[in-house]
């Protein structure tokens, strides 16, 4: 059984140092592996990321993480990327990584991701440049994520984990106005989860969304945006070789 524990959204500031220190120290009682769900920084400055840096050095779980729309809102993602690796967090933005993580090999892939709404009720790629450019962006997003999904397969893991910022599913959103639904996901994570098979999909951004949701292939999907799960980090479990899609467990 492998132990995830995941959290998004934690924006983090000069303010805010410490603050998640003890619970992180008390992760190996507890769980195999850290997953940071993106929004770590309130701003995306290099200030602001090195908090976070701080709060997740030397922890004796890996950490991989994704960043989110916050962590570019400075117009510098790859500070903040940097800061975060140079303290041994794994940023993924379209890639794969393999952690050893409770005795298996645990492959991550990750991307922010993007908006673009949902079956139904989708942007289209259709129309002026600018439009075009806005599907482009999430189609590529997900394209990357199947691509590192894919590539982990043949890697020998024990449990794939699809982590992103924005949701795949609107299930994860309820409770959001759905006006808004539009601007917190796409359906394309969830067609490139899908495609490529996954255990598990953990996503933030939604602060006001559910917990639990599930892809139409039957990958459970994880909402862990602080202010939904209430508390440091949540934690999952992962069932090893499992089929596809059947392996998570709360």
């Amino acid at each position: 059984m492998i132990r995830v524990a995941a959290v998004g959204d934690i924006h983090m500031g000069a303010d805010s140092q410490g603050v998640l220190r003890p619970a992180f120290e008390s992760l190996p009682e507890c769980a195999d592996l850290l997953l940071l769900a993106g929004d770590l920084t309130r701003h995306g400055t290099p200030e602001e990321a090195r908090v976070v840096a701080r709060e997740v050095q030397d922890l004796a779980v890996p950490v991989v993480a994704v960043l989110g729309n916050h962590d570019h809102h400075d117009e510098r993602p790859d500070e903040v990327t940097a800061i975060l690796r140079d303290a041994g967090a794994r940023v993924l933005e379209g890639e794969g990584t393999v952690v050893e993580a409770g005795g298996s090999r645990v492959g991550v892939a990750g991307t922010k991701g993007f908006c673009g709404g949902f079956v139904g009720r989708s942007a289209g790629e259709f129309g002026e440049p600018l439009m075009k450019e806005f599907v482009r962006t999430s189609r590529r997003s997900a394209d990357a994520l199947r691509k590192a999904l894919e590539e982990l397969d043949g890697q020998g893991c024990d449990a794939r984990i699809a982590l992103t910022h924005y949701s795949p599913v609107p299930e994860t959103l309820a409770g959001e106005p759905l006006e808004i639904y539009p601007f917190l996901g796409t359906y394309l994570l969830a067609e490139a989860i899908d495609t490529a098979g996954a255990d598990l999909a953990v996503h933030g951004h939604a602060h006001a969304g559910t917990e639990h949701g599930m892809t139409t292939g039957g990958v459970k999907v994880r909402n862990v945006a602080q202010p939904v799960i209430g508390r440091a980090f949540r934690v999952y479990h992962l069932r090893t070789r499992e089929p596809v899609g059947a392996g998570a467990s709360d």
